[in-house]
């Protein structure tokens, strides 16, 4: 039997994904010997009021294009509207990345969705030949609350009639971090993963004046262009941008990065 040691072994990695979308973050990591911390940066919960997103969904008909930001928005939604009616057979999908078309697929809506195949952002999107000719047509955003306008904000330039939903709410948890940066100051966590700007931010805020030196001098993987350079204009000095996007390439970008690093055995 192999006994050497896996190529994440003893390296601590943080993950602050909401923590129902860690699992596979968590278990790959731990697969490869390294050890997960869960510490989420965002929580998401059902918007307070209803009434204007089941109103939209008894007007779908009206649409012509539904634009899902996120697999939030997708588990938000898609559940409601099979519980309402039928999906109008006329309108188009579009997603903004990976994590939402495969969340599309566990409902067994994967053909033609429109989504992006290499970059994963709303500019990504928009560069697409199926949103650049949208004068006159109504298209719905489904999203938490906030949110970049800048996918919105483009359609209606460019003659879309538009309407923002919202389906779910992002916040800030309230959370004592006190173990965290202990582990931290100990050395037991060697690298971080951000996957938002709101989490990068609200990360910030939670870990306090310690936690964000400890965090200046720890490598961070996003990978997403915008997030990394966030990052470094927080004065983060370790940025690592995943080469190939979604979790299978902050996983590869950590093997990479790792693969002739030593860490020391904590004792």
């Amino acid at each position: 039997m192999d006994h050497s040691p896996r190529p994440l072994h003893n390296i601590g990695i943080l993950i602050t994904r909401p923590e129902h979308q860690s699992g596979f973050l968590k278990e790959a990591i731990q697969n490869l010997g390294g050890n997960p911390v869960i510490f989420p940066v965002l929580v998401i919960s059902d918007v307070t009021d209803k009434t204007p997103l089941l109103n939209c969904i008894t007007r779908l008909d009206e649409y012509d294009l539904c634009i899902f930001v996120s697999p939030n928005a997708v588990h938000r939604v898609i559940p409601l509207i099979r519980t309402e009616r039928a999906f109008p057979s006329h309108m188009k999908i579009a997603v903004v990345g990976k994590g939402s078309a495969d969340a599309l697929k566990h409902y067994g809506i994967g053909n033609d969705v429109i989504a992006p195949d290499k970059r994963f952002d709303s500019e990504a999107l928009l560069e697409l030949e199926a949103l650049q000719h949208v004068s006159g047509k109504k298209i719905v955003i489904f999203r938490g609350n906030g949110g970049r306008p800048l996918l919105g904000d483009t359609l209606k330039k460019r003659g879309a009639i538009l309407e923002y939903v919202e389906c779910y709410h992002r916040g800030k948890p309230d959370v004592d971090s006190t173990e965290l940066l202990s582990k931290w100051s100990q050395g037991r966590i060697n690298a971080v993963i951000i996957t938002s700007s709101e989490g990068l931010h609200n990360l910030f805020d939670m870990i306090g004046r310690l936690g964000q030196q400890l965090l200046q001098e720890t490598p961070v993987f996003t990978a997403h262009e915008r997030i990394a350079c966030k990052a470094r204009e927080a004065g983060l000095r370790k940025v690592i941008q995943t080469r190939t996007a979604g979790d299978n390439g902050i996983i590869a970008s950590l093997l990479e990065y790792y693969n002739n690093q030593n860490i020391p055995e904590l004792t």
